[in-house]
């Protein structure tokens, strides 16, 4: 993909980024949410993030938003405050183009500079381009959770990766 431009979040991105995870939400099994968030809900969530200064990246093509990625506290618990765990999502016509790998080496160069020292990637055992492009990064599976959730009357298996920043 050329062209491609990142810069941090702005508040005018969340429409772009409301749309991108509602194809997610609803064809996808890459995330558990069963009905896709509103506008609202992701400014919140974005918001928090932007207030903690956690990692939030753009991609940007011809002025359009095609991919973001973030990375936020793994859990709410202050001992797991130098774990993250890693979101990323690309625009559906954009999958397969290098974005993932451009928005993911971007989100570890900035968490490596905020301070995480652990990356925990949470992915659908299904999706194996995610697996894969975790493990081009140095990710080594730590786990596999079976059945975990069920999604589109299937139960799914979760991989959990991880690597040191």
């Amino acid at each position: 993909m050329s062209d491609i431009s990142l810069r941090p979040f702005q508040w005018g991105d969340v429409p772009a980024i409301t749309a991108i995870y509602k194809h997610y939400c609803e064809t996808s099994t890459a995330t558990f949410d069963l009905e896709a968030p509103g506008p609202t809900y992701l400014a919140e969530k974005f918001g928090h993030m932007l207030e903690a200064g956690h990692p939030i990246v753009i991609a940007e093509c011809a002025g359009e938003l095609v991919g973001y990625a973030y990375a936020s506290t793994y859990r709410p618990r202050p001992a797991y405050r130098f774990t993250c765990e890693d979101s990323i999502y690309l625009r559906p016509d954009t999958i397969g183009q290098g974005l993932g790998k451009v928005l993911l080496a971007e989100l570890i160069a900035q968490s490596q500079i905020f301070g995480f020292k652990q990356m925990i990637a949470v992915i659908t055992a299904e999706s194996a381009g995610s697996i894969a492009l975790h493990e081009k990064f140095g990710f080594h599976h730590v786990g596999r959770h079976e059945a975990l959730g069920l999604k589109f009357d299937r139960w799914l298996d979760v991989i959990h990766m991880q690597r040191a920043l």
